[in-house]
């Protein structure tokens, strides 16, 4: 696998917020290792808040380091305080399995699990095959021993709950940093990983674990983060409309994922290209100078999506995804395959009509206002006199026509059109 300049790869693109000593990037130039992230179960697929750390993975395994994906099976039933204002709702071991699953699944898209991979080759592992066998004594003796309590709370994460008495934090959640800080120490004693990656946030977990390394073996362990990714106002990233983005292409299609990019503001775009795609610096820095001087092209906005949504779900989905829009903002939807329509049709409204109710004939009219298109029979004559009513991308002539089993699409669908955006989609069924 080629080498290459992995501290320039990971600061000419802001990805480095903190690390713990400068000679750290000098080392792993030098000395190929193993690095680690971890990946907290909480929900059956990862987001797109995981995006960053599954790329910053993934440019360690190019510049040739081994990464190591932990799955917080035994940290996932306690629940992480950083980032929170309030204690986490607990999983049952049954969530937790069911979640790992569907997580596990998806790494696999971002790095590289084969033997070809030679000694760059990845891992999953999960953190309950360690933690869950401890008992509380171990714990409290090979562990807790190790910190003061003193120092524990002046970590961002707990210290931000102190400050909210209301909420406070359970010994649970206060504990977490030191079930993580004992995943790094496990880690490094067997498997040779000496750096963990995580975000800002994680800055305090991270610092307990080299911490612990150095207490217990003397060895010398070291972490990086990455910056928060955020909205142009300061908001979370990663969520939309309906809530969280996600990986998996049933809770989020392809064509969502891809429009939730195309969504980004021009002052973002520019930043989440550098974070979440592997394009060069020239061709970075030319997506960066057209949003600055022609930002109605939303050339970064189109490439950042299509980038992402082709490592996420592979290059004929992202293909699918942007002829969808591309479909949907020209007024040829009719054009789609049926794997398009149906990925659209979460965001196009939607109703069915029987394959009966289609035999005894439904009149366009009706069809047009029962899809909400018009608002009456008198305005849906006005729109066909006008040319402004289509059956998929048909332009509607006839006063009387009828929908028919011959309009139906490949998929069941009947595409209707008003005008040359204000789509429905008949669903035959």
């Amino acid at each position: 696998m080629a080498r290459y300049n992995l501290a320039e790869e990971l600061t000419s693109r802001g990805l480095v917020a903190q690390q713990t000593d400068e000679e750290l990037f000098s080392r792993l130039a030098t000395q190929p290792t193993s690095v680690y992230c971890g990946f907290d179960p909480t929900a059956d697929s990862l987001h797109v808040g995981n995006l960053l750390m599954l790329c910053t993975l993934r440019r360690f395994q190019l510049a040739s380091h081994r990464p190591i994906a932990l799955a917080g099976g035994a940290t996932g039933m306690v629940g992480d305080p950083g980032g929170r204002s309030e204690e986490r709702n607990l999983l049952t071991i049954e969530q937790l399995n069911q979640n790992l699953e569907g997580i596990n699944e998806q790494l696999g898209r971002f790095l590289d699990f084969t033997p070809g991979a030679g000694a760059a080759q990845a891992i999953q592992l999960d953190n309950a095959s360690w933690l869950s066998p401890m008992s509380v004594l171990t714990y409290l003796r090979d562990i807790g021993k190790h910190f003061t309590v003193n120092e524990m709370v002046a970590k961002d994460s707990v210290k931000s709950r102190f400050e909210r008495p209301d909420q406070g934090i359970s010994y649970t959640e206060f504990s977490y940093m030191l079930l993580q800080a004992a995943d790094f120490l496990h880690l490094y004693q067997h498997f040779g990983c000496t750096v963990q990656v995580g975000g800002s946030d994680q800055w305090g977990n991270i610092t307990a674990g080299t911490s612990l390394i150095r207490k217990v073996t003397g060895g010398h362990a070291a972490g990086i983060t990455m910056p928060l990714v955020t909205k142009a106002d300061g908001t979370k990233f990663g969520k939309s409309v309906g809530g969280a983005v996600w990986l998996d292409a049933n809770k989020t299609s392809p064509y969502q994922l891809y429009q939730f990019f195309m969504s980004a503001e021009d002052a973002m775009a520019p930043s989440y290209l550098r974070y979440f795609t592997f394009l060069d610096h020239d061709e970075l820095q030319h997506l960066e100078t057209l949003t600055n001087e022609q930002p109605h092209q939303r050339a970064a906005q189109r490439t950042l999506a299509k980038e992402v949504a082709t490592l996420v779900h592979g290059a004929d989905h992202a293909q699918r995804a942007e002829q969808a829009s591309v479909a949907l903002f020209s007024g040829t939807v009719a054009s789609l395959d049926a794997a398009s329509l149906k990925a659209i049709a979460s965001d196009v409204p939607t109703s069915s009509v029987s394959p009966e109710e289609l035999s005894a004939g439904v009149f366009v009219i009706d069809a047009a206002i029962a899809a909400g298109l018009v608002s009456s029979k008198a305005e849906a004559r006005r729109s066909i006199e006008q040319g402004g009513l289509s059956i998929n991308d048909v332009r509607v002539e006839d006063l009387d026509a009828s929908l028919t089993s011959s309009d139906v699409r490949d998929g069941g669908f009947i595409i209707l059109r008003k005008g040359k955006r204000q789509y429905h989609l008949l669903l035959v069924e």
